[in-house]
This record gives C-alpha cells, sequence and structure tokens, in this order.
C-alpha cells in the first residue's frame, strides 16, 4: 500500500492558507479518483483511492506540528515501510507553484514535516513540497504561510493541484524516479 499524507492544520479558518496546500491536494486526488467519504480514524480523514495498487490517503487533524502521531497510526496499523509514505507539505522557500519531489531529506524548518520524520524516526521519508511563495521580507513567516492566497495565486491554484496530484499520483503508481523526473522539471503552472 502507498500512502498519501496532506499535512495542514483543521478549522475553516485555516481552509485556504498556504500551510494546508497539503489538505487540498488530498481533496484534490480523491475528487480525481472517485474515492468514497473518508472515515475519521487514524486522528484525521483516512481513505482508500480504489486504485489497483491500494493508495490510501490521509489528513491528519492533530495541528500542523503534531501530525507525525496521525501518520505513525497508519504507518504502524499497515506495517508500511517508510518508502511507502507521501508527506505533501508546504514550502515558503518556493516560488509558488514549484514543486519539488524527494526520496529524503531534513525537514527544512517545516514543523509538520519534522514532526513525521521524528514519529517515523528517518529522514528517509518520500515528500512533494508545494511552493506557495516567499514570505515578504518585513513579513513574519508564520503570519505568511497561515494567510490565504493572493488573488493572482488564487487564480493559478487549479492548475497548481492538478500537477500536484499528478506528481503524488504518479509516485504512489510508477515509483519516486520517474515522479521526480517528472515533478522536479518545471513550474507546476507549465505543462509538465
Amino acid at each position: 500500500m502507498k500512502l498519501i499524507v496532506g499535512l495542514g492544520n483543521p478549522g475553516y479558518e485555516y481552509v485556504y492558507t498556504r500551510h494546508n496546500i497539503g489538505w487540498l491536494i488530498v481533496d484534490h486526488i480523491s475528487t480525481l479518483k472517485n474515492a468514497p467519504s473518508p472515515s475519521k480514524k487514524f486522528g484525521g480523514e483516512f481513505w482508500m483511492t480504489g486504485t489497483s495498487r491500494g493508495t490510501a490517503l490521509l489528513k491528519p487533524h492533530t495541528w500542523m506540528n503534531l501530525s507525525g502521531a496521525s501518520v505513525r497510526e497508519v504507518f504502524d496499523f499497515y506495517k508500511m515501510d517508510t518508502e511507502d509514505v507521501l508527506i505533501v507539505c508546504d514550502d515558503a522557500a518556493l516560488p509558488f507553484g514549484k514543486l519539488r519531489l524527494r526520496a529524503k531529506g531534513t525537514a527544512g524548518g517545516h514543523n509538520g514535516l519534522a514532526s513525521v520524520i521524528g514519529a517515523l524516526g528517518t529522514l528517509e521519508v518520500p515528500r512533494l513540497r508545494v511552493g506557495v511563495g516567499n514570505k515578504p521580507e518585513s513579513g513574519n513567516m508564520r503570519n505568511w504561510v497561515l494567510g490565504h492566497f493572493a488573488d493572482e495565486n488564487r487564480n493559478e491554484l487549479p492548475v497548481l493541484l492538478d500537477k500536484a496530484a499528478e506528481a503524488a499520483l504518479l509516485w504512489a503508481e510508477e515509483g519516486i524516479e520517474k515522479a521526480m523526473n517528472v515533478a522536479n522539471i518545471k513550474k507546476a503552472t507549465s505543462v509538465l
């Protein structure tokens, strides 16, 4: 089984914030795959997409900084390997729309990713970082990631969701190398 985890925060006020791009992408994948309604378990929303390879989706409801607890529950229940878990999260160091897929690495200052790495006990956790744009020089990082998308970014969001979902599903169905070759090439708002 493959598990695609979208990181985010519960609560209506966070729905369209930069920090919740992982949740938006997982919701988009569930729509693309005509997945049934999610179950409330593993500390979040969990569902199978119905694909032949057994891809599951997870939106932890443990708050961003405690996401690892929810991921660990699924990981242990299904006796998974870390290479079979993809974390989808925002990255304020990448321009809006740029995707960066990696097989392993540090959290890079992302508290949700740090929580997952800590819970699984390894840096070898695949992750799809989704560029939400750099914060203004005078801005506060917390306010930036918890802020809503600017109008011009909101208009580009459907294309970004399509490209990120495509990359995540390619990872699940054909492996990380093939997905990296596609996702890491160009900005997500251009044709991959």
